[in-house]
């Protein structure tokens, strides 16, 4: 029988059970209801009367014909309500008497008058002493059966209440201590339920899965382990530090490279809570911070000072995050190949310099015509070569500056600089370029503007550098707003053009060092990557906002 079934029998039983109760109390009540009634109608009401005209006989006169009417009112009344056995009798021989009495009130018939009545109401009282043993019968049994049945539907109800629970509890309990037992990889645990019911083919395919899970366990075990040993050994043979965390960041595995670096032993660190060894372990505490994922680190390592980047990789199934994997690459190689470039760049951008100065004033002695008239080809060939020549300077002006940014010596002026006076000298310096292609620059800058603590130069060069390139990406007859606001303790400098715009893929990467978007212009593509130094080196922050269609606005911050 299934599990449905048994509940709605055992729910069936405790509803026959109210219903019996029930129905039994309900026809007992309904008896003795009916035996109280009978009482009240039969015998009551003739007493009633008899009394009624007992007191009209004490106060009787022959000439009072209203309680003549009174009586025979009574005696009618009496004569419709006979239930007794020789009452009907009784009654006749009251109405004989009665009209006897009525013709000669003498005292023998009043005697017999008198005598009738009180037959009548012995007859009733008798009845309703008769009636009420009846009725206290009726109570008898109906309390006898009701505790009869209430006795032994309490002792079935009973034995329901203590049995049926466990039926069911029983089961669930032992499931629960199966499926305990599975998650603590015991598959060697079984259900024995004999039931043919839903408990009896859960147990089954229970038993079915353990068994299945624990073939696989057994079948799987040697490759996994093999796998598990040959994961570690690559791991281990890696050449850069590899960290491993669970969810709850607990170090789960640590290879030999990441051992030698954090100078800790392997058993110090597998299984602990890595904040908790990270309290000790300054090289651990960097790498744990989420912050500046980008930066460089560096670590005195084999004897020497070696540079590494950190790489935080989420391992995640099912949108559900397992843990992560912290990868510490060792870029000290490429650090001083960079360093070299470096160097080999700042000496090929300084020696460049001299002879470009010298084709300058081999120029401009050209130009003079105390040495000689010019045709206009020859002009132009100057002209070009003008042209070249300035693009080359600037050009070895961006890589010395550059260079001097990587190599970490930025030689900053710091003093209190109004930042008026720094937008003046940048609007200045580009005008005559933005009068040729009859752009506007407009100014706008914030009532009471605090000083800045800023090297007034090299901010004069990063404003100079947004504005030429807005200038070069702004269609004629547009214009070029140039702005200074205060905000949270700093003055925030803007330029804004009405140009093409920067798409958003881009947006992320246009501080990054040669790199120029598919529709720039001539560039070098270094001159935001040097903007973003220079402020950074003045604490400072610089960032742009465009939309294709409407132009970009750069900002940069110095504090106040």
């Amino acid at each position: 029988m299934k599990i449905k079934a048994k509940l709605q029998l055992g729910l069936f039983f405790l509803f026959s059970v109210i219903v019996l109760l029930g129905g039994m109390g309900t026809y007992y009540l309904n008896q003795l209801q009916a035996d109280s009634s009978k009482i009240l109608k039969d015998n009551i009401e003739s007493l009633e009367y008899v009394q009624g005209m007992e007191e009209i006989l004490n106060t009787w006169s022959s000439v009072d014909t209203v309680k003549h009417k009174s009586f025979e009112v009574l005696l009618d009344k009496q004569a419709h309500n006979v239930t007794e056995v020789g009452e009907l009798e009784a009654t006749q021989n009251l109405r004989k008497a009665y009209f006897e009495f009525k013709k000669d009130s003498s005292e023998t018939h009043f005697t017999k008058l008198n005598q009738t009545l009180f037959n009548i109401a012995e007859l009733n009282q008798q009845g309703i002493v008769r009636k009420n043993d009846l009725a206290l019968k009726t109570a008898e049994n109906a309390s006898n059966y009701l505790k009869m049945v209430a006795i032994v539907c309490m002792l079935l109800t009973f034995t329901f209440i203590v049995n049926f629970p466990s039926y069911i509890a029983n089961p669930i309990k032992e499931l629960t201590k199966g499926i305990q037992a599975i998650t603590n990889k015991n598959y060697e645990q079984r259900l024995h339920f004999s039931s043919e019911d839903e408990f009896g083919e859960l147990a089954s395919a229970f038993n079915s899965m353990a068994e299945k899970l624990n073939e696989y366990e057994h079948s799987n075990l040697a490759k996994i382990l093999f796998e598990k040993s040959r994961i570690e050994a690559i791991i281990n043979n890696l050449n850069d530090a590899v960290i491993g965390l669970d969810e709850k960041n607990k170090i789960l595995f640590v290879n030999i490279v990441a051992i030698k670096m954090l100078n800790v032993k392997s058993e110090d660190l597998i299984g602990k809570y890595a904040p908790d060894v990270a309290l000790y372990n300054d090289l651990l505490r960097t790498l744990l911070n989420e912050k500046d994922q980008n930066k460089e680190i560096k670590i005195y390592a084999d004897e020497r000072e070696s540079y590494f980047t950190k790489e935080t990789l989420t391992v995640e199934s099912n949108e559900k995050v397992l843990g992560k994997v912290i990868l510490l690459k060792n870029i000290t190689r490429f650090h001083e190949l960079d360093e070299a470039k470096t160097n080999f760049i700042a000496t090929i951008s300084h020696e460049l310099k001299t002879p470009i100065s010298a084709i300058k004033m081999s120029l401009k002695l050209l130009e003079n015509e105390k040495v000689g008239i010019l045709n206009p080809e020859q002009s132009q060939l100057l002209e070009n070569i003008k042209s070249d020549s300035q693009r080359l300077l600037n050009i070895t002006g961006e890589l010395l500056d550059l260079t001097q940014v990587e190599s970490g010596k930025i030689s900053l002026n710091l003093q209190a600089v109004a930042p008026q006076n720094i937008i003046e000298y940048a609007t200045s310096a580009i005008q005559f370029q933005a009068q040729q292609q009859n752009i506007e620059i407009e100014i706008q800058l914030s009532d009471k503007l605090p000083q800045v603590q800023a090297d007034a130069e090299k901010s004069a060069w990063i404003l100079v550098n947004l504005l030429t390139n807005a200038i070069r990406y702004s269609p004629e007859n547009s214009k070029i707003i140039v702005s200074a606001i205060r905000q949270n303790g700093t003055v925030v400098f803007s330029v804004q053009d009405f140009g093409k715009g920067i798409a958003q893929e881009y947006l992320e990467k246009i501080f990054d060092k040669y790199f120029q978007t598919p529709d720039s212009q001539k560039g070098t593509g270094l001159g935001l990557a040097i903007a973003r130094q220079f402020i950074e080196a003045q604490n400072g922050q610089i960032w742009v906002e465009s939309e294709i269609g409407k132009g970009s606005t750069f900002y940069f911050s110095l504090k106040g």
